[in-house]
């Protein structure tokens, strides 16, 4: 509340905007940690199919290690932290040979080095092509990023390789209308999409989706064969490089699961993709139980504690709720409650109880 307040910037939202916009901040954090509470290292899970992970630049300033969330709460306190969204198929480091004499305070029993952990530049702070951290200092501004589906890194919508970025798929409204998204440097390695059906492709009014691909490919490529979709022609290959993809709600589910192709997973070290969309959603589902077990929880300690209170303290929290209620109901009255309120409202009406609270003592 103290940043809204001390923003001299005046913008205005309104209450219901301000009241969703918390509720989703704090839904989307939930959401990454996936309903770890940061209490325990989790090494011993071994690589996790998704996790929040942490980079420490104060231990690891090359940016070649990566922490759980107990440990950059526990381990790194204090320090430079990058947060890294999540990760998948990722062992915490913190403490291993990466950290010098650093030893971990949760778990200091590990091997020497996590051999399947995957690194990129985000774990020094850079993100997209232009290698920029985010928040970025230089500009005044901060613009959201994307991730690719397939490398994790986040990209600068303008740096996605496109002709211009209205060819993101997007609603009337600039809604995003695709589910994944996967960078130009990946999209060779799924050159085998284009072999797919237009369902699984996201579009928009200038959509960068299939049509824009299979358009420059041979007239005999555009559509699917019987064979199998990871043996596409060359020049397929070569068209989806460097063009990014933009890919519908559940697009996973459409892709093959013969023996095959399978195996054709494994070699091209992408077989995440067919089991993917199940562990993200076990992940979100553990998340928001957690979430509401966490509120259930808070209400449970709220009501304990003021039924152990005694009969005048009681009195005095009821009071102080009616004033507040009477206080937003004055506002409400005095505003049209779609109207756009700016953070010097929010200061007059608590400063407005803060002197009723002085009249009544």
């Amino acid at each position: 509340m103290a940043e809204v307040f001390d923003d001299e910037t005046e913008q205005t939202i309104s209450i219901q905007e301000y009241l969703k916009e918390v509720e989703e901040q704090e839904l989307e954090a939930d959401l990454v940690l996936g309903g770890d509470e940061g209490k325990e290292c989790t090494y011993s899970k071994g690589y996790m199919k998704r996790q929040a992970i942490f980079s420490c630049l104060t231990c690891t300033p090359d940016g070649n290690a990566g922490v759980c969330t107990a440990c950059s709460l526990s381990c790194h306190d204090g320090h430079e932290i990058v947060e890294l969204w999540t990760k998948r198929n990722f062992r915490c480091d913190c403490g291993n040979s990466k950290f010098g004499d650093f030893i971990c305070k949760l778990f200091s029993n590990k091997d020497v080095e996590n051999a399947n952990n995957s690194y990129n530049h985000n774990f020094k702070g850079s993100y997209c092509i232009c290698n920029r951290p985010y928040p970025d200092p230089d500009v005044e501004e901060q613009v959201e990023m994307i991730q690719c589906c397939m490398c994790e890194d986040w990209f600068h919508e303008e740096h996605l390789g496109l002709s211009s970025i209205d060819e993101i798929p997007r609603d009337e409204e600039g809604e995003p209308l695709y589910e994944d998204f996967i960078c130009s440097a990946c999209s060779a390695i799924c050159s085998f999409l284009i072999q797919y059906p237009s369902s699984i492709w996201a579009v928009g009014r200038h959509s960068a989706g299939k049509d824009s691909l299979l358009s420059e490919l041979p007239e005999n490529n555009n559509t699917q064969t019987d064979s199998c979709v990871l043996e596409t022609s060359s020049s397929a290959s070569i068209i989806a490089e460097n063009k990014p993809m933009f890919l519908s709600k559940n697009w996973r589910s459409a892709l093959c699961r013969c023996e095959k192709c399978i195996h054709n997973y494994k070699l091209k070290n992408i077989s995440f993709l067919v089991d993917e969309e199940d562990s993200i959603a076990e992940y979100e589902k553990i998340a928001k139980q957690k979430r509401e077990e966490k509120l259930q929880e808070q209400e449970g300690a709220e009501l304990k504690l003021f039924n152990n209170l005694g009969h005048v303290e009681k009195i005095e929290i009821l009071n102080g709720i009616a004033d507040m209620k009477d206080e937003i109901r004055t506002f409400m009255e005095s505003f049209d409650s779609s109207k756009p309120i700016t953070s010097a409202d929010i200061h007059q009406v608590f400063e407005n109880l803060a002197k009723k609270r002085r009249r009544t003592e």
